[in-house]
């Protein structure tokens, strides 16, 4: 199973339309996951034309309707069990147990093997006790920074280990992260 990772399009605030590179990307996905910030449903049409897409809703989200948004998410794909937030601590900057804490009030009755979220724009794939957390950076706003090409995650899971990578979108299509190595996390 192969899911895409998207999060903060900020769009059509950013761009009218999703760079190429990044639609090519998801083609073939089984799923594609977005951490929230896209602004207007135009971004999750897009996306829905891919594969089936689930969206956390973002700050910047707040009066966007739709079933495909909901503030958290827990899905099960394969077997993994996957949990969506826009706005969560960032595992480089806060403790084990303050992420414990955020999780147990955003997912009280579920416990995800993997955490999916967005918010800073930073890209970051990390294995903290046992659970993997993963922000695919933004698109568009790489950085919190200005409009350019940014990045997306893949993350496929297989029979033993759930493979993760973060791509930058180039003028060419997309190339593996220079600083993050494709992650292989046990299931």
């Amino acid at each position: 199973m192969k899911i895409g990772l998207i999060a903060d399009t900020h769009m059509p605030g950013t761009l009218a339309d999703l760079w190429p590179q990044a639609s090519r990307a998801f083609e073939g996905v089984d799923a594609i996951l977005h951490a929230g910030d896209l602004h207007t449903l135009e971004i999750v049409e897009h996306l829905s034309d891919i594969a089936p897409t689930y969206v956390s809703r973002g700050n910047g989200d707040l009066d966007i309707v739709d079933h495909r948004l909901q503030d958290t998410w827990f899905i099960e794909l394969g077997s993994v069990s996957i949990g969506l937030i826009h706005q969560f601590p960032s595992p480089i900057r806060k403790s084990p147990d303050r992420l414990e804490r955020h999780l147990d009030k955003h997912f009280p009755d579920v416990n995800p093997d993997v955490l999916i979220y967005g918010h800073t724009h930073l890209e970051d794939v990390r294995s903290i006790n046992g659970r993997l957390y993963i922000n695919p950076g933004s698109p568009t706003l790489p950085r919190n920074q200005s409009l350019r090409l940014g990045t997306i995650g893949v993350m496929e899971i297989n029979e033993d280990h759930i493979n993760t990578s973060i791509f930058q979108l180039t003028e060419h299509g997309v190339e593996p992260h220079a600083e993050l190595e494709p992650h292989q996390h046990p299931k």
